[in-house]
């Protein structure tokens, strides 16, 4: 119990940094391990999404004044429906099965944005919205990582890296506090989700702080590079975990 306890706090430092740094992946990294850490799948989930929910509440409130929510409200609108019905599926699913639907996803999500990502202009139409927020919805409701999709769609819609930021927090602290919502009523919510939110707390609250530090010194002319160069390497995490 003592190994898993600073387990859940290192992993929420780098995943708590991650997301202040380039506005997404607080799911990407945490859930390489956390469902091994955690009772069952839909436990690992719901923890990742209230920890990422902190983590994004602290940075939304900060950057409240350049949120542009006109951009926010079909996506995030198509998220929510998309994340609960795919939420009250996993009920339905044996936790084994989805650890290895997991690890296909994860492959897939790689080689393509390891691919793709300098090629990605993604418009900000309603068609795309509603794109990008079905692709989240599904990796937000049943792997606890919907940034990929969404992160996209708020680069291409942003001037610059604050507009972005806090475009992306704004919807992940909203749609969290949904996903939240439902997994409770499925009850994934359990006794041993909220000891590892109070061992995570410590440390969103130092990656975070770390996170910001590196955000205000990265020019906005290379932070969009620096996003795709995330995916790419969130690419190659999820290959070698899903292979091991």
């Amino acid at each position: 119990m003592t190994i898993n306890i600073l387990f859940i706090f290192l992993l929420t430092i780098g995943a708590s940094f991650i997301q202040r740094t380039v506005g997404f992946g607080f799911g990407i990294f945490i859930m390489t391990m956390l469902p091994y850490l955690m009772p069952s799948y839909g436990e690992a989930t719901t923890l990742s999404g209230l920890l990422a929910l902190t983590t994004s509440a602290v940075i939304a409130w900060k950057m409240r004044r350049v949120a542009e929510w006109r951009k926010l409200v079909l996506i995030l609108a198509t998220f929510t429906l998309v994340s609960a019905l795919c939420i009250c599926w996993l009920k339905r699913i044996d936790d084994r099965v989805l650890r290895e639907i997991l690890g296909v996803v994860l492959v897939l999500i790689g080689i393509y944005f390891a691919w793709m990502s300098r090629r990605i202009k993604i418009p900000t139409s309603w068609p795309y919205q509603i794109g990008a927020g079905t692709l989240s919805g599904f990796l937000g409701g049943f792997f606890g990582m919907q940034g990929p999709p969404a992160v996209l769609y708020f680069i291409s819609a942003s001037k610059d890296k604050e507009h972005y930021m806090a475009l992306a927090q704004t919807y992940f602290l909203c749609g969290n506090i949904l996903m939240t919502g439902v997994r409770a009523w499925n009850g994934f919510l359990t006794p041993a989700v909220g000891r590892g939110y109070l061992y995570g707390l410590g440390g969103a609250a130092i990656g975070t702080s770390l996170g910001a530090f590196v955000f205000r010194h990265i020019p906005n002319r290379i932070f969009r590079y620096i996003v795709y160069a995330y995916i790419c390497l969130a690419g190659v995490i999820i290959f070698v975990t899903s292979v091991s």
